[in-house]
């Protein structure tokens, strides 16, 4: 199967005045395709920084991230830019959504960005996606207008509708209630099976866990010590619900 991500030994530190902050420490991780996998740690563990390098919204202080075979450190900014376009879907944790934009308009803007698609070709990917998400009737209606789960349905279309190879999903249940979160995931998982998206979120929630097929468990900015290079083993996943013991993983 196709690595879509590999990292080797990336540390990424941040200065406070004089204060040097070290957010990742050595982190090792390949990512095949399609996988549906979960950062998890506690808050301040590295999880939004390990993403934000994935996502090619920042550079490591040290080692590589490749990306679709492509190492971030040795590409420009318009390269950088051209892969977080086509190749990436990126859902913030605070939706990131243009409030004077409708919905339609928000999950239309990446493919305006992109320019390879006619004005209709663009109207039909973005009204089958929303209607896929549940929110064709809301197409008019603004950010404000929306509810929490609503508006991070919109975040998801937004990243899908480019048919990007991987998503990324920084605590993508954070600011949701239960039920609404527990659908997000749903959606999330569905895609993933139906489209072989390769998806990669963040969490601390063993709940939100429980859905992914290979969790990634990530302590003071390092890989926890666990047999597969910082993977929960079946038998892990399995304690959190989502697969059995001994289910194969993709």
């Amino acid at each position: 199967m196709a690595i879509i991500v590999s990292i080797r030994n990336a540390t990424k530190d941040y200065r406070l005045g004089k204060v040097l902050v070290p957010a990742l420490r050595g982190v090792s991780l390949e990512v095949n395709s399609g996988e549906f996998l979960s950062i998890a740690g506690p808050s301040g563990s590295g999880k939004t920084t390990l993403l934000n390098l994935i996502g090619c919204v920042d550079t490591p202080t040290s080692g590589t991230v490749e990306v679709a075979g492509r190492n971030t450190a040795e590409l420009g900014e318009r390269a950088l830019t051209r892969l977080r376009l086509y190749t990436i879907g990126f859902i913030f944790q605070s939706f990131n959504l243009v409030g004077v934009l409708d919905v339609f308009r928000n999950v239309e803007l990446p493919l305006l960005l992109q320019r390879t698609l006619s004005s209709k070709e663009r109207a039909e990917r973005v009204h089958s996606l929303l209607d896929r998400v549940g929110l064709k009737e809301y197409s008019d209606h603004r950010p404000s207008e929306l509810s929490g789960g609503q508006r991070q349905r919109v975040a998801i279309a937004r990243a899908l509708v480019t048919r990007p190879q991987l998503v990324l999903a920084d605590e993508p249940t954070a600011n949701l209630d239960s039920v609404t979160g527990q659908n997000i995931l749903d959606l999330m998982r569905e895609l993933n099976h139906a489209d072989g998206t390769t998806f990669i979120f963040s969490t601390h929630d063993a709940r939100v866990m429980s859905y992914a097929n290979a969790v990634i468990r990530l302590a003071d900015g390092k890989l926890s010590d666990t047999s597969d290079g910082g993977r929960a083993t079946d038998a892990e996943v399995a304690e959190l619900g989502h697969v059995s013991a001994g289910a194969s993983q993709p």
